[in-house]
C-alpha cells in the first residue's frame, strides 16, 4: 500500500522560536504557527477560522529559523505530520499531539515585517540558506600562437 505524508502551511508565528541543543549536538527549534482560513457560510456570512500548529525543525534550519524569525512573522513550512504519544505524569492518562516536522521552509513578507525592532535586515530571503555563488572562473588565457602565427584548434578554450 502506498503512503504519503506531506504538509504545506503558510502562517504567522504565534510565539518566538525556542532553540535547544540535544546532548548529541543537534539543534532543535520549536515554534507555533497560526494558519487562517476564510470562508462563507451557506447563509452568506463571512467567517474566519484559525488553526494552531506546533512545528519542530532540526539542524541548520532550526538555527536559521530561531535566528531570523520572531512572533508575528510569516513563514511557509513544508514538512510531515508526526504523532507524539505519552502518559500524563499526574493522571496517568494517555495523551497525544499531532504536530509537523519541518523539512523545508521559506521566509515570507518583506524584511523586518512583523518585527518591531527592525533588526531583520541581514536575514536571508529564501529558506534561510544563503545562495552560494559559483566559483570564480579563472581568467581566460590568451591562446598560444604557433610559430607560423596561426591558432591551433587545441588552443581554443571552448
Amino acid at each position: 500500500m502506498a503512503n504519503f505524508n506531506k504538509v504545506i502551511l503558510i502562517g504567522n508565528l504565534t510565539r518566538d522560536p525556542e532553540l535547544r541543543v540535544t546532548p548529541a549536538g543537534t539543534s532543535v527549534c520549536k515554534f507555533g504557527l497560526a494558519v487562517n482560513r476564510n470562508y462563507t457560510t451557506q447563509d452568506g456570512e463571512k467567517r474566519e477560522e484559525t488553526t494552531f500548529v506546533d512545528i519542530d525543525a532540526f539542524g541548520k534550519p532550526a538555527e536559521i529559523i530561531s535566528k531570523y524569525m520572531s512572533k508575528g512573522r510569516p513563514i511557509l513550512v513544508e514538512g510531515r505530520l508526526k504523532l507524539d504519544q505519552w502518559e500524563d505524569k499526574n493522571t496517568g492518562d494517555k495523551r497525544s499531539r499531532l504536530g509537523v516536522v519541518c523539512e523545508n521552509f521559506q521566509f515570507l513578507g518583506g524584511r523586518g515585517e512583523g518585527d518591531s525592532a527592525g533588526n531583520q535586515d541581514d536575514a536571508p530571503s529564501r529558506g534561510g540558506y544563503e545562495q552560494q555563488s559559483p566559483p570564480a572562473r579563472a581568467p581566460a588565457k590568451k591562446p598560444a600562437e604557433s610559430k607560423s602565427g596561426d591558432i591551433e584548434e587545441d588552443d581554443v578554450p571552448f
